[in-house]
């Protein structure tokens, strides 16, 4: 009953969680939806702004009738439009189509026309209109890429915290049952106890008889309640690292959502507008300047028009966006942290054993945190200054756009005017200038984006554990540990058959690859470039050389090693196999699989290439590929992502074949090693299909290690003598 009483809310929780995620997808749906809505509407504007200067030019000899006519069928056509009955209410239109509006009520006042209107709509006003048009969907393409992209991000965030938290509920569990086992064991000693000092005192015979059996069954009850207490102390210890890392996880997908929310879109929703506001706003000034020339009786409508015009406002327009969307662009309410099965620590701990890691880690952060910190800066300034530049580009004089005026205003000098050569090309030349300045810009502001994004993660993490080794204690604490003893395997092991091996030490996986792997989990899974930057050769010798004796070097985990190093000797361990993890035969289908599409069908094919290895190696690459896996998912802090990742173990693992060009094969064999390395769950045979030890995120402390108190009592209240009978008795 108690476990169900933990499980139901849990199950609440969980389907809470799950529906905020499912409302998050659909808002992020919908503001993908609102961005192709709003490029459409001002493509269709655009549209009709274009033909109402053409048809403008045509009916311009017919005077104010002709006039009237095109007015009103385009103010028809906007009365019925979705955003005319979604604005109209409250009369808070988009600056654009305010714009529209006024030009449309002056065109009903017009009573003359002009031989160099004609000439001017056609001839220039049209064509810019096409071409901004042309912007706004090349800009919402763009823009629509970027927000798909950061929503990724966002979720990628959302689904690691989802991991942390089954992580932690699967460890917290096994805490739980631990300690059940342990104190069941302890009522079990105190019974024995007390069965002892209630016995009446018989015969002399009798208690001679009995001595000796009761004095082996305390001793059993003894070891028993050693190897629970040391068995609950163990889970204790990976609960609170799975429980840390939830936390962490839970803060960064928090400040990952509220900087999406808070600052991406609205940021996403400004490259979108980029340059519209101001390429309309031109071409509406020429119409103006064109008008003003050729009819001072426009005078008081074409003042209207200019009111329009200097109204129109990017941020306005974005805010009357977004707050007549609040579905979408209303962010969701933070994550909440849920404890598990009667958990009550709801903050990142630094205490015991996890307080050098933390600490060791948040120096990591808080490095990557200053370094990315000074790099979006640098980027933003240069954002700024690309944008001033934009700006200025957009709004720049077009001197020949009225050069049709000038001179004789007969229709022969108006069309030699308007088709000047010089004039075509320097509109040419500021349009190229143009969209190289904004495809420079969409790259600084996509780096800026993702430069954000990883420093507001990173600060988040960082805050955390501050936080939590301020408030931690420093313990004063020492160890007693055991040496694992040698191996007796005579086989060799760098350079060696990795399977004979196996066979002949009873290992499922290497010393070499288990310790080296257990190292970097325990201490170097945030180190920056962790298997791209090469150790010390002098260190990788000795403890290859420590490994080829059956020694474990790395079993004492605070004996400082570099790391570099002995990410060195795993790939070292690898590179040197007598016969490689994949086969020569199968290399070809490898590569074969690196093209394959949809990636289902890659998936696919790649499980039944490995199911052709033997169980052995099959074991020792789940084990390496999920740790690979678990390592990537730090690549905020240690710029070693997948991608990276398969470039330092392709060569490693996979030998390109005889007679090919190992330049452009590699590529494809790193693509392969990726595809493993995030996908290994679903390629990679489970427990319940083969045999192994399988790798796991939440490492603690070697089983030889026991920590105890200098005041005489460590964790859990054990004093010293306890301890140190743990150890002896574990030998």
């Amino acid at each position: 009953m108690g476990l169900l009483t933990h499980l139901c809310p849990l199950k609440e929780k969980s389907l809470q969680a799950f529906s905020a995620c499912l409302k998050m997808r659909w808002q992020m749906g919908e503001q993908v939806r609102g961005l192709d809505s709003q490029a459409e509407s001002r493509q269709q504007l655009l549209q009709d702004v274009a033909d109402f200067l053409r048809r403008k030019a045509e009916v311009e000899q017919e005077y104010s009738r002709g006039l009237e006519k095109l007015s009103e069928r385009f103010s028809a056509k906007i009365r019925g439009s979705k955003e005319h009955q979604n604005f109209r209410k409250d009369q808070n239109l988009p600056s654009p189509l305010n714009c529209w509006y006024t030009i449309l009520n002056q065109t009903r006042q017009a009573s003359r026309d002009h031989g160099a209107l004609s000439e001017i709509y056609t001839g220039h006003l049209v064509l810019r209109l096409v071409h901004i048009s042309e912007d706004v969907g090349r800009l919402a393409r763009k823009s629509k890429e970027m927000e798909q992209q950061m929503q990724d991000e966002l979720l990628k965030a959302i689904s690691e915290l989802q991991m942390a938290m089954k992580s932690y509920q699967t460890y917290r569990i096994d805490c739980l049952n631990a300690e059940a086992k342990l104190r069941e064991a302890e009522r079990q000693e105190e019974k024995r106890s007390g069965g002892k000092h209630s016995d009446p005192s018989g015969s002399p015979g009798g208690a001679g008889l009995d001595k000796t059996p009761r004095r082996t069954s305390l001793r059993k009850v003894e070891r028993l309640l050693e190897k629970r207490q040391s068995k609950f102390l163990e889970s204790k210890l990976k609960c609170a690292k799975a429980r840390n890392d939830y936390l962490l996880n839970l803060h960064t997908a928090n400040s990952a959502m509220s900087n999406y929310y808070v600052r991406d879109v609205a940021d996403l929703l400004d490259c979108f507008d980029l340059g519209f506001h101001m390429s309309l706003g031109k071409v509406l000034r020429t119409y103006l300047a064109a008008e003003s020339r050729a009819q001072a009786s426009w005078q008081q409508g074409l003042c209207a028009i200019e009111g329009a015009v200097d109204a129109l406002d990017p941020l306005g327009d974005k805010s009357r966006m977004m707050e007549a969307n609040p579905a979408a662009y209303c962010p969701p309410l933070s994550f909440d942290y849920q404890p598990h099965e009667g958990d009550e620590v709801s903050e990142v701990r630094a205490e015991g054993p996890l307080r050098n890691e933390l600490i060791s880690r948040f120096q990591h952060i808080q490095s990557r945190l200053n370094s990315i910190t000074l790099e979006t800066d640098e980027v933003n300034k240069t954002l700024k200054a690309t944008l001033q530049s934009l700006i200025d580009l957009l709004t720049a004089e077009e001197p020949e756009a009225l050069d049709a005026f000038q001179g004789c205003q007969s229709t022969e000098s108006l069309k030699s005017t308007g088709s000047d050569a010089g004039g075509k090309q320097a509109l040419a030349k500021r349009r190229a200038n143009q969209q190289d300045t904004e495809s420079f810009y969409i790259m600084k502001f996509k780096e800026y984006l993702s430069g954000r994004s990883i420093q507001t993660k990173l600060q988040a993490k960082h805050d955390q554990m501050k936080e939590a080794i301020e408030k931690g204690e420093v313990p004063q604490s020492q160890r007693i540990r055991r040496s694992r003893p040698p191996s007796r395997c005579h086989h060799q092991l760098f350079e060696g058959d990795l399977q004979a091996f196996l066979e002949a030490s009873g290992q499922a996986v290497p010393l070499v690859v288990e310790s080296c792997i257990r190292f970097i989990n325990l201490h170097g899974l945030q180190h920056e470039g962790i298997f791209r930057v090469p150790g010390s050769q002098a260190q990788v010798a000795e403890i290859r050389n420590a490994f080829e004796k059956g020694e474990d070097p790395l079993a004492d985990s605070f004996v400082q090693h570099d790391l570099d190093s002995v990410a060195g000797v795993l790939k070292l361990y690898f590179r040197g196999l007598e016969k490689p993890l994949f086969p020569y035969d199968i290399v070809p289908e490898l590569l074969a699989t690196a093209h394959l599409e949809p990636l289902p069908d890659r998936i696919l094919h790649l499980r039944a290439l490995i199911s052709k290895l033997p169980s052995a190696v099959q074991v020792v690459l789940r084990y390496l590929f999920a740790f690979l896996n678990h390592l990537s998912q730090y690549s905020d802090e240690n710029m070693m992502d997948p991608h990276n990742l398969a470039v330092c173990f392709g060569p490693t693992l996979v030998t390109v074949p005889a007679g090919q060009d190992a330049v452009s094969v590699q590529p494809h064999i790193n693509e392969v090693v990726k595809c493993l390395i995030v996908h290994h769950e679903a390629i990679f045979p489970g427990a319940n299909q083969l045999a192994g030890p399988q790798y796991e995120k939440v490492m603690a402390l070697a089983e030889e290690e026991y920590w105890y108190e200098k005041d005489g009592f460590g964790m859990n209240g054990l004093d010293t003598h306890t301890l140190t009978t743990l150890a002896y008795h574990s030998v």
